[in-house]
């Protein structure tokens, strides 16, 4: 039997961290201030320790290069990644995460970075980035907006109570185009538990502010396409 001495190996976080600021689908990146790749923009992460879960490491990394406190918004495993050559470092294999809620703070560059600030999405192809973190998130935006079709995330990028417009203004945000407004209402307010309506007690005035719902899944999906299809598909 032919024995190998292990070679360097490490496991990292990366964190896609989104919101919607001034009605702009957006990002959060740090510009790295040590090499390898300083000066450019890059996702919040890093190593994980060996006595952490990947998830606390992807928070306490969050938190360390960006000043941006714990939020009870939504975070789910993206996918990993751990092409060789990747980080120039070392074997390097990294679990990358996505995470978004409403009205972020602005963020503070931690002791590992020189600057932090939030990207509009649509700026990022002009925006030089880290390792392969332009890979990672083109990944993190499309998991996002496929999302918006067959669950009911949007409503966590909004706070509550929120009103329905509110709501398709998230969608046109997120997938970058105005989805139909009368197909969009009907399938909110016809799919049980997605928004829950917010009643004031001795009120006549009709509902207009709505609550998250418990459902999670939305069934038929509410795809994306232009306008004047969405009719046709639902």
């Amino acid at each position: 039997m032919t024995t190998h001495e292990p070679n360097a190996f490490a496991l990292t976080v990366d964190l896609a961290t989104f919101t919607i600021r001034d009605g702009v689908f957006s990002v959060l990146l740090v510009q790295r201030g040590a090499e390898p790749f300083r000066g450019r923009w890059a996702l919040p992460g890093g190593f994980v320790e060996p006595d952490e879960s990947v998830e606390s490491a992807a928070w306490r990394e969050l938190v360390a290069e960006t000043g941006m406190p714990r939020f009870p918004g939504h975070l789910e495993q993206l996918r990993t990644y751990g092409d060789a050559g990747r980080d120039p470092r070392m074997r390097v294999v990294s679990v990358a995460h996505v995470a978004f809620a409403p009205d972020l703070p602005d963020p503070t560059a931690g002791a590992a970075a020189t600057a932090a600030r939030w990207w509009p999405v649509e700026d990022l192809e002009e925006v030089p980035l880290a390792f392969d973190h332009a890979e990672i998130l083109t990944d993190a935006i499309e998991r996002v907006r496929s999302k918006l079709e067959y669950t009911t995330l949007a409503t966590r990028f909004v706070t509550e109570p929120f009103s329905l417009k509110d709501l398709y203004r998230v969608y046109q945000a997120v997938w970058d185009f105005a989805p139909s407004l009368p197909s969009f209402r009907r399938k909110v307010l016809s799919t049980n538990g997605f928004v829950v309506p917010v009643t004031t007690p001795g009120s006549a005035d009709p509902v207009l502010l709505y609550r998250r719902g418990s459902a999670d899944v939305l069934q038929p999906a509410m795809l994306r396409s232009a306008p004047d299809e969405s009719d046709e598909r639902e």
